[in-house]
């Protein structure tokens, strides 16, 4: 049984199960009815964002717990904001990225931006990529190497950055370094590790075009995933046609899915360009 299972969805949230641990949270496009009422009362604890941000059934949970999703270990805990260290939606993006790795002549480089708790930097990094993992939040990335040890993947070569992204990617230009592949998952509104301000609808082009001078000659891909409202597979795809004229490029949505007889759940978007 993997640790990881969409139960069921509708009027606003999302049932899950991280391993041992039953969770109903917020999903603003589950617009529908549930499909299994009764099975809601099974939740282990529930996070409501009406009248502030809280947990209920917080402490029926332990402090961090640890689950395995596609072959590899993460440790979880509850946050303030209702998040749990990883984003099971993005396990397909984390496959396409492996795949292309594994395709790859040689080892290659892999920057991963706006990366989080790593959950696509250890899939790189396990498929056999050196990696490049760049968070503005300290206790992201430390999160992060928490999740490589978990992995014994903690001696695996990769570069723990903190830091403001545009500031990084200006180095990374000046010093001539080079990258096959790229994955970013630019926030819809966020800060640099110095408070630098980041809105996407402002700051993505400019991203971008940092970017692209440090890809190789003969790079994999450019990653794009996307949990802003509005932003359409077809908005990414138009944002990295104008990225790069050449190569074709795939877009879609990502989804949670569960049992057959479950409601796929959207949950972000992504569009990848390929040479």
């Amino acid at each position: 049984m993997t640790d990881y299972e969409l139960l069921d969805s509708g009027n606003g949230l999302k049932l899950e199960r991280f391993g041992n641990a039953t969770l109903s949270r917020p999903s603003a496009l589950a617009v529908w009815p549930p499909q299994k009422p009764a099975l809601w009362r099974t939740a282990t604890a529930s996070f409501d964002r009406k009248g502030g941000l809280t947990w209920q059934g917080r402490n029926k949970l332990p402090e961090s717990w640890a689950v395995k999703l596609r072959g590899l270990r993460f440790k979880l805990s509850t946050t303030d904001f209702g998040h749990l260290g990883i984003f099971p939606e993005t396990f397909e993006i984390w496959d396409r990225i492996t795949s292309a790795i594994k395709k790859a002549e040689t080892p290659p480089q892999f920057l991963n931006l706006f990366a989080y708790s790593g959950g696509a930097t250890l899939a790189a990094a396990h498929a056999g990529a050196a990696c490049c993992h760049l968070d503005a939040s300290k206790g992201m990335v430390d999160w992060a190497k928490e999740n490589a040890t978990l992995n014994g993947l903690e001696k695996a070569p990769i570069r723990w950055i903190v830091d403001d992204v545009h500031k990084f990617l200006e180095r990374e230009g000046r010093r001539g370094r080079i990258y096959d592949a790229v994955l970013l998952d630019p926030p819809s509104f966020g800060h640099g590790a110095k408070g630098e301000l980041y809105k996407i609808e402002q700051d993505l082009t400019k991203t971008l075009n940092l970017i692209r001078p440090l890809l190789s000659k003969k790079p994999l891909f450019v990653m794009l995933t996307c949990h802003t409202p509005g932003f359409s597979p077809m908005i990414l795809a138009n944002i990295l046609r104008s990225f790069r004229k050449d190569g074709s490029i795939e877009k879609g949505e990502m989804l949670l899915t569960g049992a057959p007889d479950i409601l796929s759940l959207p949950s972000g978007t992504w569009a990848c360009w390929k040479p």
